[in-house]
């Protein structure tokens, strides 16, 4: 009968570990939003207290009471821009993008008008 090595007892292999991990700090106020970010800190103009003279005025307001609208007779109507912000822009174009790919125009042409500034809002002015 051969001669039989016998070979040494198998160890278990122990898990290879890491040193633990430092504790990450937690947030107390909430992380920017993209058009914070965007669009920078909100300006503040500088504010002087006004001189001590007392003068007072005071004015009337002129009303139209009745009037043809401007712009239909000739020339076709002037449709109402405001200032479409960035944040208008990158959601208008969300908007479009939503519309085009779900088939439907409707949300599409929001999401123009939206990017362009006529979407009504603001339409207003009294």
């Amino acid at each position: 009968m051969p001669l039989m090595r016998r070979s040494a007892p198998r160890t278990t292999r122990a898990h290879h570990t890491t040193a633990p991990r430092a504790t990450r700090a937690t947030r107390t106020t909430a992380r920017p939003s993209l058009k914070t970010r965007l669009l920078g800190p909100k300006r503040t103009t500088a504010r002087r207290t006004p001189a001590t003279t007392t003068t007072t005025t005071t004015t009337t307001r002129t009303t139209r009471t009745s009037g043809a609208h401007h712009g239909t007779a000739a020339g076709g109507v002037h449709h109402h821009k405001r200032h479409a912000t960035v944040g208008d822009k990158v959601s208008g174009a969300l908007m479009k993008l939503r519309g085009s790919l779900t088939r439907r125009p409707g949300l599409k042409a929001a999401g123009t008008r939206r990017m362009h500034g006529t979407d009504g809002r603001n339409a207003r002015r009294v």
